[in-house]
C-alpha cells in the first residue's frame, strides 16, 4: 500500500475534512493525468486545474510536483495505527493488524482503477518509485513504534520467567503459553515489531499486486485473507 504521513492529521471537524478531501481530489488529478501523459509531463498548474483549485492552494499540501504522485491516500497509515491500537487488547499482534489492514483496504479495492493506474505511474518513473519506497520504508517504521507501544501494554516488564526463576513454582506462567525467555526483551527492543511492520507491507503489496492481475478472478478480500492465512500458518509449502 503506497501511503505516507500528510501534513493534516486524521481526525478534525468539518474543515480538516475539507482539507483532506481537496487533498484527494489533487492526489488523483496527478495520478491520472501521469497516467495519460507521463509524470514528466505534467504540471502542478495543470494538477490544480483538474482539482479545481489555485497553484498556491497545491502547495498547501504538497512540497513538490513529485509528491502529488508518490501517494493516494497520505492519512491511510494513521488510520491503520489507530484502528491497531484499538483493538481488542486479547487479540495477538498479528491478527490485530490484520484486521486494522482489512478494514483500510477494503476503500482500497472500491478504488481499484485509480491504484491500479498509481501503480503503473509509478513503475514508469523509476524516480518516483524510489520516493515511494521511502515512504513506505518510513510508514513502516511509524507502525513499527505502533507495534511496540501494544506489546509494552499487553505485557508490562514482568511478561516473561525472569532468568533462574523456577517455571515450576506456583504462579509461574505455563510452559505451554509463556514466551521463551527473552522474547519479550527483545519484542521491546524492537525486532518483532520491525519484523511484523515488515511483514505486513509486504503483505499488503502482495495482495494488492496479485488482486489487481486477477480482479475478474478474485475477491481483493479473499486474497488478503489467504496471504494471511499464509503467514499465520509459518508459510507452508502448498500441497501440489
Amino acid at each position: 500500500m503506497h501511503i505516507m504521513t500528510g501534513k493534516d492529521a486524521v481526525g478534525g471537524g468539518l474543515r480538516e475534512r475539507k482539507k483532506r478531501a481537496t487533498r484527494a481530489a489533487l492526489a488523483e488529478a496527478a495520478v491520472r493525468l501521469a497516467a495519460e501523459r507521463g509524470a514528466d509531463q505534467v504540471t502542478v498548474e495543470a494538477i490544480s486545474a483538474a482539482a479545481g483549485v489555485s497553484v498556491r492552494t497545491f502547495f498547501n499540501y504538497f512540497d513538490s510536483r513529485d509528491d502529488a504522485f508518490v501517494v493516494v491516500d497520505a492519512d491511510a497509515g494513521e488510520r491503520v495505527r489507530q484502528a491497531f491500537l484499538a483493538a481488542p487488547p486479547e487479540l495477538p499482534p498479528l491478527e490485530a493488524l490484520r484486521e486494522a489492514l482489512a478494514a483500510e483496504l477494503r476503500e482500497a479495492e472500491r478504488q481499484h482503477e485509480l491504484w491500479s493506474l498509481h501503480a503503473r505511474v509509478l513503475r514508469s518513473a523509476p524516480h518516483l518509485l524510489v520516493r515511494n519506497l521511502g515512504a513506505q520504508m518510513a510508514d513502516e517504521s511509524g507502525l513499527a513504534e505502533a507495534i511496540a507501544r501494544r506489546i509494552r501494554a499487553g505485557n508490562g516488564p514482568d511478561a516473561a520467567v525472569p532468568s533462574g526463576e523456577d517455571p515450576d513454582r506456583e504462579g509461574a506462567p505455563d510452559a505451554a503459553t509463556a514466551p521463551p525467555r527473552g522474547d519479550v526483551g527483545r519484542a521491546l527492543s524492537g525486532l518483532y515489531p520491525r519484523l511484523l511492520a515488515a511483514v505486513a507491507g509486504t503483505a499488503v503489496r502482495v495482495s494488492v499486486q496479485h488482486w489487481c492481475e486477477r480482479a475478474d478472478e478474485v475477491s481483493f478480500a479473499d486474497v488478503f485473507r489467504e496471504v494471511f492465512d499464509l503467514i499465520a500458518a509459518g508459510l507452508p509449502v502448498p500441497a501440489r
